[in-house]
């Protein structure tokens, strides 16, 4: 099982995009979903943008792993 964890797109540069996941940047690729724009939260798998998720879902999911980290700290 994969776990996809929503990033958000800080840079879009041909077919590449950086997403940023609060502790780490990563490239990932357009190659799906060509229309990313800087600002989106998107799902990446394989280092290949598979979807963009609302801005709401995505801070709620955000939220939610934030929360899950800290109940075992």
């Amino acid at each position: 099982m994969c776990l996809a964890i929503p990033g958000k797109v800080i840079k879009v540069e041909g077919d590449t995009a950086t997403v940023d996941y609060q502790v780490e940047q990563r490239e990932a690729s357009l190659a799906l979903i060509p229309d990313v724009k800087v600002g989106d939260y998107v799902l990446v798998q394989a280092r290949i943008i598979v979807e963009i998720i609302p801005d709401e879902e995505a801070k709620d999911a955000l939220a939610a792993i934030k929360e899950a980290g800290e109940a075992h700290a």
